[in-house]
């Protein structure tokens, strides 16, 4: 089944994830059942089609603070073809390059949006749904190990520097605490349930939302 909606009545999910998750196949499902674009990395893309900005700086800096320290080693050229300098690029800029993407994005069409502040960027839109995936320790340290290759201990360390960072990064721009619920819809561990009934689980949340919303979208099957 896919939805539909109307073109000035887009449906926006933003997806918030601890590492290892599975957040990210959470919301690429959703994409599929809700009829939405999908941006995860795609956001970077975005900004950097955007603003003219070589999309290096943009991965740089992704859902990460501090990053500028090792910006500098990076040459003029990378830039692309605005005769920036690194000197004259703040990584608050850039962010605000990637937000107005994201705005721009989800006012054209239905998106769900993986990280990156886009709950905050899109606190002003309507028919918005923000939720956040988290699942047990060991389990994601698993999922890990299994995507890198690496055991339990190195990917232990990945998940808290991650982590650290993603939620350094999620305060500076929103004053609000990455993965606490009063910044959510819903908070849900993936673990409980597994991912699929988690995604249906999700899903039937989403309907429920939409369905009490002060700015109602219809849907065709």
């Amino acid at each position: 089944m896919t939805e539909q909606y109307p073109d000035n009545q887009h449906l926006i999910i933003n997806v918030g994830r601890q590492i290892g998750s599975g957040g990210r196949i959470i919301a690429r499902r959703l994409a599929d059942e809700f009829g939405c674009r999908f941006f995860d990395r795609e956001v970077l893309d975005l900004a950097a089609c955007e603003s003219g900005i070589s999309q290096q700086f943009f991965e740089q800096s992704d859902e990460q603070r501090g990053f500028f320290r090792s910006l500098f080693h990076l040459h003029a050229p990378h830039i692309g073809d605005n005769n920036f300098y690194t000197d004259s690029i703040s990584q608050e800029s850039l962010f605000k390059m990637q937000s107005d993407a994201i705005r721009k994005a989800a006012s054209e069409s239905s998106c769900v949006f993986v990280g990156r502040c886009a709950d905050y960027v899109l606190r002003d839109f309507t028919n918005v749904v923000n939720i956040f995936i988290t699942a047990d320790m060991e389990q994601r340290v698993e999922r890990l190990c299994e995507r890198n290759a690496c055991d339990t201990t190195t990917a232990s360390k990945l998940i808290a520097n991650g982590e650290r960072q993603r939620s350094s990064y999620y305060q500076f721009y929103t004053g609000k605490r990455w993965g606490h619920s009063e910044s959510y819809d819903l908070c849900i561990n993936s673990s409980l349930l597994g991912l699929e009934e988690t995604i249906g689980f999700i899903s039937d949340f989403i309907r429920k939302k939409i369905q009490t919303s002060p700015h109602p979208m219809t849907t065709s099957e």
